[in-house]
């Protein structure tokens, strides 16, 4: 059934060119990008980050696959990665009934295949169909959520501000070993830390990350430890000055700088599956956000390239 022949997918001109499959011949691919072109449509004003995938897509093409500084890793991690990208999954926005099975069995699939799935929304409700998926493979997973707010509200339903409400409900992940980090600005109710610590979750607001990075990168480092990780980054940590096309921004974010050198500090954890979300195409600027997005995204490939377990492939190679 993988890589060629996943459902439900549609076609499309792939991330950072790379190709959208591998030969009978060839070594499999170690990692896979993959659209999830769904949003809620629920925002009052803001609907769009469907369109998101597309859009990271075009703006990858500006990317080179050769890190001038590679920090330890490999100058090359797309080539080192087999990377191909799978498409996007024929999603019907505004329909989670529909939507979510087709989201769960494309990650299922790819992971099923021992490949690293890197996925780009959508908005922050298609990652709960991922967690879905990841928790079949890897019951003992940890979540690292980087993002402005913790999407752990106490209300009903499934949405933006429900995933890791319901996910801990599913019981889908270690929460007591789970991580958001970032959360800052406004929001639509009072208490959403407490209630997000209340279940468990490891909770570092932005004031507490910006006031000491290292220390919290390495608090975040001793808790999760050698356990497999899900890192979920929404593009609403940065600041709406480099990134202002996201469903719901907040000002008094990273710089682009901080943000890459955010995920840089978090190399050599075990990365399970990678999910950048958020990008709204409709409120970007010369597609800035989607440029940054996708810069991300092979800030990603470069962490995966630097699991233990991927690492250990270059050194028997």
């Amino acid at each position: 059934m993988f890589p060629n022949d996943i459902e439900h997918l549609t076609s499309h001109r792939s991330f950072m060119n790379v190709p959208t499959r591998r030969g009978a011949n060839e070594a499999p691919a170690l990692a896979c990008v993959i659209g999830i072109p769904f949003d809620c449509g629920t925002h009052p004003f803001r609907v769009g980050s469907r369109e998101g995938p597309d859009a990271i897509r075009r703006q990858s093409h500006l990317l080179r696959p050769f890190f001038v500084d590679a920090a330890g890793a490999h100058a090359n991690a797309v080539d080192f990665l087999r990377l191909i990208d799978l498409g996007n999954v024929n999603c019907h926005p505004g329909e989670i009934e529909k939507s979510y099975p087709l989201i769960e069995s494309a990650i299922d699939a790819i992971i099923a295949a021992s490949a690293v799935p890197i996925s780009m929304g959508g908005d922050g409700a298609v990652t709960l169909p991922q967690l879905r998926a990841v928790a079949k493979h890897h019951p003992d997973f940890v979540v690292l959520h980087i993002d402005a707010h913790t999407d752990t509200y106490a209300i009903e339903g499934f949405n933006t501000a429900t995933t890791f409400t319901r996910a801990a409900e599913e019981k889908l992940l270690d929460v007591e070993r789970s991580f958001h980090v970032g959360a800052r600005g406004t929001t639509f109710m009072d208490g959403v830390l407490g209630f997000g610590r209340s279940l468990g979750y490891n909770v570092i607001p932005f004031s507490e990350f910006d006031a000491d990075p290292r220390a919290c990168i390495e608090r975040i480092r001793q808790r999760i430890g050698t356990r497999p990780v899900y890192l979920c980054f929404d593009m609403d940590i940065f600041d709406p000055s480099c990134a202002p096309g996201v469903c719901t921004p907040e000002w008094g974010g990273l710089n682009a700088k901080e943000g890459l050198a955010l995920l840089r500090a978090l190399a050599g954890l075990n990365f399970v599956a990678f999910d950048v979300n958020t990008v709204s195409p409709a409120q970007d600027i010369g597609e800035t956000t989607a440029f940054l997005a996708a810069t991300v995204m092979h800030e990603c490939c470069a962490l995966a390239a630097q699991t233990p377990r991927l690492a250990a492939t270059r050194h028997a190679s």
